[in-house]
């Protein structure tokens, strides 16, 4: 029996999208095209970027080590090579990958320790390869993303995964997606625009959004809350030590929504960046520094569910 003319009826989905990514992302290739370089993020700012989310995806920013699969190899941003064992790599697609060595959230340090080691160990069975591109030039992300999905379903390797990726509807559906991840113990957020090209080095095709720094504010009031927080706190209204007037939501558990910081207590908070205005962006509640006594014994008794404080 001809071998070559049995398989030809059946490709798979996976085939047809390999060979398209071939055909298409590197038509006219140099060799030097055949190993792409990694993209870098710019950092996501408000003032000038939410009017732009329908262009992009969201997905969560994970804390490991990048890696790019070039079809044989794990290699770093800086050309070292992973000396991952045989087993993790079995199987992986025989095309380029980019993505994110990972233990888990809040587990950097224990990455680092284990694909830094200049030998193959069994510790490499803990980290998944989180893919969130196949770097091949010419094609929006849509239809890699579409690639990666395709990819998986049809791989036997179990270390490998695309990154979920997300629409974005709106700031605060971003804003809320956000708060989740970082709450949950991740690092940020990722915004990849939908229609982009694979593009080595920095550009706005990809954004970034992390916890940047922590202040301290006073409660200065309350804001009602909507839907399932009716009659509780929806947000506390703050004043920095620089004048700046703004409301914390974010961060408050459905027990300080009931009984929150008392008005004059010292707050602190997360937050990343600044809009033009000057304001905190992305702020999140984080405790109680100085809980008072408040300049108005009124304001400081429990938040009143019949009459919300505005």
């Amino acid at each position: 029996m001809n071998r070559s003319s049995s398989l030809k009826p059946r490709l798979r989905l996976v085939d047809r999208y390999f060979l398209a990514l071939l055909l298409v992302g590197f038509a006219g290739a140099t060799a030097a095209d055949a190993k792409p370089g990694f993209s870098l993020a710019n950092t996501y700012e408000e003032a000038t970027d939410s009017g732009r989310l329908s262009e992009y995806w969201m997905s969560e920013k994970y804390d490991g080590v990048r890696a790019l699969w070039d079809g044989e190899k794990l290699v770093s941003r800086g050309g070292t090579v992973y000396a991952a064992p045989p087993w993790f790599i079995a199987g992986l697609p025989p095309q380029a990958m980019d993505g994110e060595l990972w233990l888990g959230r809040g587990r950097f340090e224990e990455t680092v320790s284990v694909v830094r080691r200049k030998e193959p160990h069994a510790g490499w069975r803990d980290i998944k390869y989180m893919v969130f591109d196949l770097p091949q030039r010419g094609r929006a992300f849509r239809e890699r993303y579409a690639a990666m999905q395709a990819l998986r379903q049809d791989n036997a390797n179990p270390y490998w995964q695309p990154v979920p990726q997300r629409p974005i509807a709106s700031a605060a559906v971003l804003e809320q997606y956000y708060d989740e991840v970082v709450a949950g113990g991740g690092e940020g957020v990722m915004l990849r625009r939908i229609d982009s090209a694979h593009r080595a080095g920095r550009s706005d095709d990809l954004l970034k959004i992390k916890p940047a720094a922590q202040a301290q504010a006073v409660v200065i009031g309350y804001n009602p809350g909507k839907g399932k927080y009716t009659g509780l706190v929806g947000s506390l209204r703050v004043r920095t030590a620089t004048n700046k007037v703004f409301n914390i939501g974010s961060g408050l558990t459905d027990a300080q929504r009931e009984n929150p910081p008392p008005v004059g207590a010292t707050i602190r908070y997360r937050f990343h960046g600044y809009t033009r205005t000057g304001l905190p962006r992305f702020a999140v509640f984080l405790g109680v520094v100085d809980a008072g006594p408040g300049p108005e014994a009124e304001s400081n008794k429990p938040y009143p569910k019949s009459s919300p404080n505005s």
